[in-house]
């Protein structure tokens, strides 16, 4: 494998792993946008754009995106989170100039006014649709509680007020500000040669207009809180529990996301063996997520509401030894296998790479081989791990809860 790099005249950023042993190639577009860089009056745009961007442009209509990319039989997608929005394909190599070609007009698309009013329907349905789904409900709300007053609680989905309210000028000047050369990273992996892939990029993005898109980066300082949504229907209680953790450019990160393993993994974890393999509980699970300047813990509970009482305290007790003990050699040498593991099997296909490769450089503007990040992950060691509950311990401050109970206050003692 070999890395390469270059920057068009108006500011793309291209990077690509090509590699000579495999059959297909990966590219994909991540735009440095999402929730967190939207104001309360077009929350929702990012993903809402998202959608409409494979409406297509003069050229192209939507039934010509999804049928082309059909016929040359690429799997593609888009994702939008708090912080990008990615579109990506991957193909077989010979097909990759048509696939570049759609991939590069998705991000410059007519946003046309009859398209916008239609999709709107669309996005409200799904926003209704996610409001069914108690364990979503209980992260958008985990999120916007914990992040309280910070860019990053914004709700990626916004609501059925922001998106009903929303306009496609506010859509188009949102486009502009933020769908921009020096805003855009263009990642490709896989059997290709790179001058292919900087001739692609002059052709069809070399026109696109630069810009500048700043983004507040303070680390979040969550004041934490306690917050239910009463839903006699459901027959299960979910709850979020956040604390802050690391961030992406934080260097502790290895370490959290092993850590997350030994305590949370939905096999094989301290929660699993002793919650939901007894059959305590459905679901209990610690994760890590960083993010561009902070970063947090995420537990998750999901069980019969009256055990959510002892279940919390059982959750808790296994943060409080962590946090003062630590975690056994065994342990730490089972999640460490565990990750590299993950790495590995991701490493084999070049959608894997593509994710690793863009995300590694719109953060931290790094490049890292699967050798780097498998060694980062073997030197994770018990001082590591103490080194970083010194400065971010599984203290969850935030809790949220959806599901039958009316009163969380005698399971929860908020900070």
């Amino acid at each position: 494998m070999q890395f390469h790099r270059h920057r068009l005249a108006n500011g793309l950023q291209i990077i690509a792993e090509t590699n000579p042993r495999v059959h297909s190639v990966a590219v994909g577009f991540f735009v440095k946008t999402g929730s967190r860089d939207e104001t309360l009056e077009v929350s929702g745009v990012s993903h809402f754009l998202e959608h409409m961007a494979f409406k297509g442009d003069e050229r192209f209509s939507a039934d010509d995106v999804n049928r082309i990319l059909d016929e040359v039989g690429a799997r593609y997608n888009a994702s939008t989170s708090e912080e990008l929005t990615l579109f990506y394909a991957a193909v077989i190599p010979e097909y990759l100039d048509k696939t570049f070609e759609l991939l590069a007009a998705l991000m410059m698309p007519s946003l046309r006014s009859e398209d916008f009013d239609l999709e709107k329907q669309v996005i409200l349905e799904e926003i209704g649709m996610y409001e069914d789904l108690p364990g979503f409900q209980a992260y958008d709300m985990g999120m916007a509680q914990h992040f309280a007053g910070h860019p990053l609680g914004q709700s990626i989905l916004g609501s059925k007020e922001s998106i009903q309210a929303l306009t496609v000028e506010q859509m188009r000047e949102y486009h502009t500000r933020r769908y921009h050369a020096q805003n855009i990273t263009l990642a490709v992996a896989g059997q290709v040669e790179f001058a292919d892939v900087v001739r692609l990029a002059e052709t069809w993005c070399g026109s696109w207009r630069q810009g500048e898109a700043s983004r507040d980066c303070t680390e979040a300082s969550p004041q934490g809180g306690l917050k239910l949504l009463t839903r006699e229907a459901n027959h299960q209680q979910h709850l979020m529990q956040l604390g802050p953790a690391p961030s992406a450019q934080s260097s502790m990160r290895f370490a959290a996301e092993v850590l997350a393993v030994v305590v949370g993994d939905d096999s094989g974890s301290r929660l699993f063996w002793d919650l939901v393999d007894p059959g305590d509980a459905e679901s209990a699970e610690l994760s890590f997520h960083d993010y561009d300047g902070s970063g947090c813990w995420s537990a998750y509970l999901c069980c019969l509401p009256g055990q959510v009482p002892e279940n919390l305290a059982r959750m808790h007790r296994i943060f409080d030894e962590i946090n003062a003990n630590g975690v056994s050699e065994a342990e730490l040498e089972r999640a460490k296998n565990k990750t590299l593991s993950r790495i590995v099997l991701a490493a084999e296909r070049p959608m894997g790479r593509l994710s690793s490769l863009g995300g590694n450089w719109v953060y931290r503007e790094v490049y890292s081989t699967v050798a780097d990040d498998l060694a980062a992950i073997r030197a994770v060691d018990a001082e590591q791990i103490r080194q970083l509950l010194m400065t971010y311990p599984l203290r969850l401050v935030t809790t949220v809860g959806v599901g039958p109970l009316e009163s969380l206050e005698a399971a929860v003692s908020v900070d």
